[in-house]
């Protein structure tokens, strides 16, 4: 093959260079200028939520090391300082966008995913229905970034607050028992989706930062649940979850599932 007919590759292109040696054009391969986005890591900013708990953590820590002089028990307070610092934590995330797309309201692992009957609080003829529905649910440990975002845009319909027990997020009737707050999203195509904050066994208060009525983006922030807690997800008829058992999430990045798609998912433990 002559040089006039260098192949085009992915990625490169021809060009022509001077051979100064013999005073010939040659014809060569060049790679081009790539073009990237780049994004730096950014530490996740304390939520406003938050960081007077952080205030009065380390304000003990220098009680002890300043005033007492326990200086161990200082450094105990400042672990502790720097783990409530850590809980209330708010990165940013990236939200995917598509049609149908059901985002994950809450970091964790997914405990549960089972067909039940939607909450009472959230069925009748504006709400979800009767029929049973794929709940997914989502654990979030003390370790777990714990801002809860909408899996859908929409306008939020209903936001029922449930007064209840502090049992263990992880068992099946704390979706029954403990205390909790359900929300009811409807999308622009009248799709419903619900879902609900859990207090476990340390949380202590559910704050809600949206109202019936508000619209909210897929992935906005609409709530926090202190130390330890729970969130389950009502996908519409005919939609599976897309996450296993086991699966962790990232709130407001992974996908739990597309609405109209219903198909067997398998995975492994490994």
């Amino acid at each position: 093959m002559g040089l006039g007919a260098a192949p085009q590759s992915a990625g490169f292109a021809l060009y022509e260079r001077h051979n100064t040696a013999t005073g010939r054009r040659m014809t060569s391969l060049e790679k081009p200028d790539l073009v990237t986005t780049n994004v730096r890591y950014r530490m996740p900013n304390v939520h406003p939520e938050g960081r007077k708990f952080v205030v009065i953590a380390g304000a003990i820590a220098l009680f002890f090391w300043l005033v007492v002089g326990w200086s161990w028990l200082g450094w105990i307070m400042l672990g502790i300082t720097l783990w409530v610092a850590a809980f209330f934590r708010d990165p940013i995330r990236t939200t995917p966008k598509g049609d149908g797309l059901v985002i994950a309201p809450a970091d964790g692992m997914v405990t549960m995913i089972a067909s039940v009957p939607p909450p009472k609080e959230l069925i009748g003829e504006d709400g979800l229905g009767s029929e049973p529905m794929t709940r997914v649910s989502i654990f979030m440990s003390v370790f777990d970034v714990h801002i809860n975002r909408a899996p859908i845009a929409g306008e939020i319909k209903r936001v029922v607050y449930i007064a209840g027990k502090f049992l263990n997020a992880d068992l099946d009737k704390a979706s029954e028992d403990n205390e909790r707050q359900h929300f009811l999203v409807e999308g622009q195509d009248g799709t419903r989706v619900g879902f609900t904050q859990i207090a476990g066994l340390v949380a202590r208060r559910i704050v809600p930062w949206v109202k019936a009525g508000d619209h909210v983006a897929a992935g906005q922030r609409v709530g926090l649940i202190r130390f330890g807690s729970r969130v389950d997800v009502y996908l519409p008829a005919g939609t599976s979850s897309r996450v296993l058992l086991g699966q962790r999430t990232i709130a407001g990045e992974t996908v739990v599932a597309k609405i109209g798609e219903n198909v067997a998912r398998e995975g492994v433990a490994q």
